[in-house]
């Protein structure tokens, strides 16, 4: 049953394929070809690549809770900087007597500020299996704590939204603390390791970016899965019409709570992958602006379309690449407010959904009417 979903899944085969192209062909490109060749791709587009998955990977789980569910979260960041920070807390337990201090146990901003120990925070982070489990846990538990007493206390809309966006600014004022032991506001930085290899290395870069590659495909079939089964169409009735759902007989909050957790978890992976990739974590991450920048790439490839999301985070951010060196930079942020504010009025159902209407004016037969030719096709349109 889930593999005849996935073959009727076009759009969804194409969006694999195009993965596994990538997953293939820029690392046989950057380790096999020699750089005086043409298809040679350099060690700086593929840590872009890396990026650009990432932040996709970021965008499929809030298309997940704000697109199926109706659940418009302003503070997704603090699960993508949550699972960056435990990367970043294994990363850094790698460095050990390498450090600036030479210190074998603690990192060298503990040193720096007179810790005599290592925190308890600290302990079992020097092990990539329990890395790896906290980096799904820690922001699995707060999505779970935040959303059991926001959705039974029944918080939605505009309430929801500025709730979820003061939690991610209050993590950030936490974070940036040097008393919280988690670097203040330096961060970490100087990654040496990752499970014995060096994070410079362009076999490391490679092997990261299929990591994100595969996490971004795996994240995309873990949604279409939910999206596309029952409890899917319940998310869609939570979206449209919550009260008539609840009067049905569902307990509109465990829907809820589940897939805001599930979401979390996925944002707590793309922040992983992402801080080995770019090799600096700040509390700059909780900032909230970076949360609503999430939203604007959602609603820019198109809101309810999984794929859309992801799209629109690749497109957004090579736009940001671009125009934020050189003469327009200072202007960056207008054009970000100008690109939403156009997709809001004239593409609603953002890039995604332009395509689809383009596709099925091609479709429409020879002398056809156009209140007769065929409809568009828009999954799950988002209102």
């Amino acid at each position: 049953m889930i593999t005849t979903r996935l073959l009727s899944d076009r759009r969804g085969l194409v969006f694999l394929a195009v993965l596994a192209l990538i997953g293939v062909l820029v690392p046989i490109c950057h380790l096999a070809v020699p750089e005086s060749s043409a298809f040679y791709v350099p060690a700086w587009v593929v840590a872009l690549l890396g990026k650009y998955l990432c932040y996709a990977l970021l965008a499929l789980s809030l298309d997940l809770v704000w697109g199926y569910c109706g659940i418009l979260s302003l503070g997704h960041g603090a699960f993508f900087a949550l699972g960056g920070y435990a990367m970043g807390m294994y990363l850094m337990r790698q460095i050990g007597s390498r450090g600036k201090y030479g210190d074998p146990v603690l990192p060298d901003f503990m040193v720096f500020l007179d810790w005599k120990e290592l925190p308890y925070a600290w302990y079992g982070f020097q092990h990539f299996p329990y890395a790896a489990f906290m980096v799904l846990f820690v922001p699995g538990v707060l999505a779970f704590l935040f959303g059991w007493f926001a959705f039974r206390s029944r918080v939605t809309g505009v309430y929801l939204s500025i709730i979820t966006q003061a939690m991610t600014f209050a993590l950030k004022l936490a974070f940036f603390r040097n008393d919280m032991g988690f670097g203040g506001n330096n961060g970490f930085t100087d990654f040496k390791d990752i499970l014995g290899y060096d994070i410079q290395a362009a076999t490391t870069r490679t092997v990261l970016l299929v990591a994100s590659v595969i996490a971004l495909a795996l994240g995309y079939l873990v949604c279409r899965g939910i999206t596309g089964s029952k409890l899917g169409k319940v998310l869609i009735a939570v979206r449209d019409a919550e009260s008539r759902t609840r009067f049905l007989g569902y307990r509109v909050e465990n829907y809820k709570l589940f897939v805001f957790v599930v979401s979390a978890c996925l944002a707590g992976v793309a922040g992983a992958l992402y801080v080995p990739q770019v090799g600096i974590l700040n509390p700059s991450e909780f900032e909230p602006s970076n949360s609503i920048e999430v939203v604007i790439w959602v609603a820019v490839g198109g809101r309810g379309t999984l794929v859309g999301a992801a799209l629109g985070a690749i497109l957004v951010n090579f736009a940001k690449t671009t125009f934020t060196s050189g003469m327009l930079a200072p202007y960056w942020l207008f054009i970000l407010g100008g690109i939403f504010v156009l997709v809001t009025l004239f593409m609603p159902r953002g890039v995604l959904g332009l395509v689809d209407q383009i596709a099925a004016r091609f479709r429409r037969r020879p002398g056809a009417s156009s209140r007769a030719a065929a409809p568009v096709a828009v999954e799950n349109p988002a209102e």
